[in-house]
C-alpha cells in the first residue's frame, strides 16, 4: 500500500475528507498535520493543478469530486507545447478508446440520453444552415461525451474529455470547411440513429468513417 504521509500529508488528509467538505485553514491545517503552512502551500498548488481541491476568496478549500481530465490536461497541454505531434498521438490514442468502449457505452444509454444526442444534432444543424454559419463545437464535444457518460469510468471519461480541451488548444474548433462540417454531422446522425435503433455493431462502423474524417483533414 502506498505510504501517502511519505509524499504529501495534504494528499494523505484528503483522502479521508468526504466530497465538497470543507478544508480547514492552511493555519489551522499546519498545527494539525504538525508541518509548516510553506510546504502545505506547496502541497495545495499540487492539489489544484490535479483538481482534488477549489480554492475560492471567502469560501475557501474544499475537497472535488475525483476527476482524471485535470492531470491529463495538464500533462497534454504541455506535451502539446513541446510537439504539435503529440496531439496526433493522442487523437489516435482517443480513438482507439472509443472504438473499444463504443459497444458498452451504447448499451448504457438511456431515453433522456438518445434525446440529448437528437438535440445536439438538431442545435448543430441549426447553426450550420444559419446565415452567418456558425461552428458547432460544443455540439461536437457533447455529442461525444454523451455517448460515453454512462460508463462509470472515471479514467476513460477523463482521456476523452482532456481531448476536447487539446482540440481547442490546437485550434481546430476555430474553422473548418463547410462540407467538411456536414460530412461530420450526417455520421454523427447516422451514429445516433444506430445507437437509439440497438445496430451498435452499425454505429461503431460508422463512428469509425467518422473518425476517417479528421485523420484525412489533419494530413491535408
Amino acid at each position: 500500500m502506498v505510504n501517502y504521509s511519505e509524499s504529501s500529508e495534504l494528499l494523505a488528509f484528503l483522502r479521508d475528507q468526504r466530497d465538497g467538505e470543507r478544508v480547514p485553514p492552511l493555519k489551522d491545517l499546519s498545527s494539525e498535520l504538525q508541518i509548516s503552512v510553506s510546504r502545505l502551500r506547496e502541497q495545495l498548488e499540487v492539489a489544484k493543478t490535479m483538481g482534488f481541491v477549489a480554492v475560492r476568496p471567502r469560501v475557501g478549500i474544499r475537497r472535488l469530486d475525483y476527476s482524471f481530465t485535470p492531470a491529463v490536461r495538464s500533462s497534454l497541454d504541455y506535451a502539446i507545447q513541446l510537439d504539435h505531434r503529440h496531439f496526433e498521438q493522442y487523437l489516435d490514442l482517443r480513438r482507439h478508446l472509443e472504438d473499444a468502449y463504443f459497444i458498452q457505452a451504447g448499451q448504457a444509454l438511456q431515453p433522456e440520453d438518445h434525446q440529448e444526442l437528437e438535440r445536439l444534432i438538431a442545435q448543430a444543424w441549426d447553426k450550420l444552415r444559419g446565415r452567418p454559419v456558425r461552428i458547432p463545437h460544443q455540439e461536437h464535444r457533447q455529442f461525444h461525451l454523451t455517448i460515453y457518460r454512462r460508463l462509470d469510468n472515471v479514467f476513460v471519461s477523463g482521456l476523452i474529455e482532456a481531448y476536447w480541451d487539446a482540440y481547442e488548444t490546437v485550434g481546430l474548433n476555430v474553422y473548418a470547411d463547410l462540407a467538411y462540417l456536414e460530412k461530420v454531422w450526417s455520421y454523427h446522425e447516422r451514429v445516433a440513429a444506430s445507437l437509439a435503433s440497438g445496430e451498435l455493431e452499425k454505429g461503431k462502423r460508422l463512428m469509425r468513417e467518422h473518425f476517417d474524417l479528421l485523420i484525412d483533414r489533419l494530413a491535408s
